[in-house]
């Protein structure tokens, strides 16, 4: 099989990073007008045919059994790909074996001669080196050849079936009309926070809120991202011999700001880990109290985590630091999530402190 040494582009890695989750965002949108398709749609069968196309996934998808066709084939690509991997080893091994037995025959000429008995067993050794690499030699390109093979029938099929998509979504749409119409399932709205009090405080609030939930809903479509970038580095590693030097270091960071990108949201739904054995049991101005009380912990944690983030990425971007690895990836851009996370949580925190107040307020 042949290799792949595609690098992922520094730019292409941020682009992703602002337009899938704004282009998943318009989508989910679009959906929740207009309801999910009645039937297959192009868009959904070409992405699972450039997707998952070796395995038929678009195939199954459109209703086709024939699919299991692809996953034959991709078993014994699998399979090839094991005995090449193995053969490659063997013919390495057979390469060492050679040059040892090249030098302990030179050196038992020097110190013998020719005739002498350490330089026959030597000059043996070397023949036998020199049979085995022909060997390994030959079951590597037989497994190389068999595999390419096969890897290539399926790259003519998937060519076919880019063609056959569009009379297959047909098909699948006729098919679906004539089945009994189903009720449309519903979407289920998402609980909001807690009421905000009126007045210019409340707009301000739901401001806040507004800002965390399209936040949190932004990070969270980079899980995805993540499914892809690891489905790409399983492929090339177990189908192609060429594991990435890029994948999971993309990801870790991706996952980083994540995790603090993502801290308002979590802080507007409440889903914070809280020592709550005493503060269940209280009521809800109660617990509105003591979250008063115990918010001046709060602010001087996060203002802290601003003050102290700040400096942190403000001496990277100075530096314009990138990642000591081979991939160099901008690290400014990764730590200036954390001050920005930061002024997040600080303004949903105050948000919540409102609320708070205003629920005191009310008695």
């Amino acid at each position: 099989m042949p290799g792949i040494d595609f690098v992922l582009p520094h730019w292409l890695y941020w682009c992703t990073l602002v337009a899938f989750p704004l282009i998943a965002m318009a989508l989910v949108v679009r959906e929740r007008r207009h309801g999910p398709p009645a039937s297959a749609s192009y868009p959904v069968a070409y992405l699972l045919w450039l997707t998952g196309g070796f395995v038929g996934l678009h195939r199954f998808y459109l209703g086709s059994l024939l699919g299991a066709g692809y996953i034959v084939l991709f078993v014994a690509v699998l399979v090839g790909n094991v005995h090449t991997r193995d053969a490659r080893l063997a013919l390495s091994e057979a390469n060492n074996d050679i040059v040892r037995a090249e030098f302990l025959l030179e050196r038992a000429v020097e110190r013998q001669g020719e005739n002498s008995q350490a330089a026959v067993e030597a000059q043996q050794d070397l023949t036998q080196a020199r049979r085995e690499r022909a060997v390994a030699r030959d079951t590597h390109q037989r497994a190389g050849i068999a595999t390419g093979a096969v890897a290539g029938v399926i790259a003519v099929l998937l060519l076919i079936d880019a063609v056959r998509i569009p009379p297959l979504v047909r098909r699948q749409a006729r098919v679906q009309r004539k089945r009994p119409a189903s009720e449309a399932g519903t979407i289920r709205g998402e609980q909001g926070p807690p009421p905000a009090p009126e007045g210019i405080w409340g707009r301000i609030t739901a401001g806040i809120d507004q800002l965390s939930g399209f936040t949190g809903h932004f990070v969270a479509y980079w899980s995805l991202i993540a499914v892809f970038v690891y489905y790409y580095e399983v492929i090339a590693r177990y189908v192609f011999n060429s594991p990435t030097n890029w994948a999971h270091e993309a990801m870790f960071l991706m996952f980083g700001m994540q995790y603090v990108l993502g801290g308002a949201f979590t802080l507007r739904e409440d889903g914070h880990v809280r020592v709550d054995v005493l503060y269940q049991y209280l009521p809800r101005r109660g617990q509105a109290v003591l979250d008063i009380i115990t918010s001046v912990f709060f602010f001087i944690f996060v203002g802290a985590m601003l003050w102290t983030g700040w400096h942190f990425a403000r001496n990277s971007m100075m530096s314009w630091e990138v990642s000591f690895t081979e991939w160099a990836i901008q690290y400014w851009v990764v730590k200036l999530a954390i001050p920005l996370g930061a002024l997040l949580v600080l303004l949903q925190g105050f948000a919540k402190l409102v609320r708070d107040i205003a629920t005191v307020a009310r008695g």
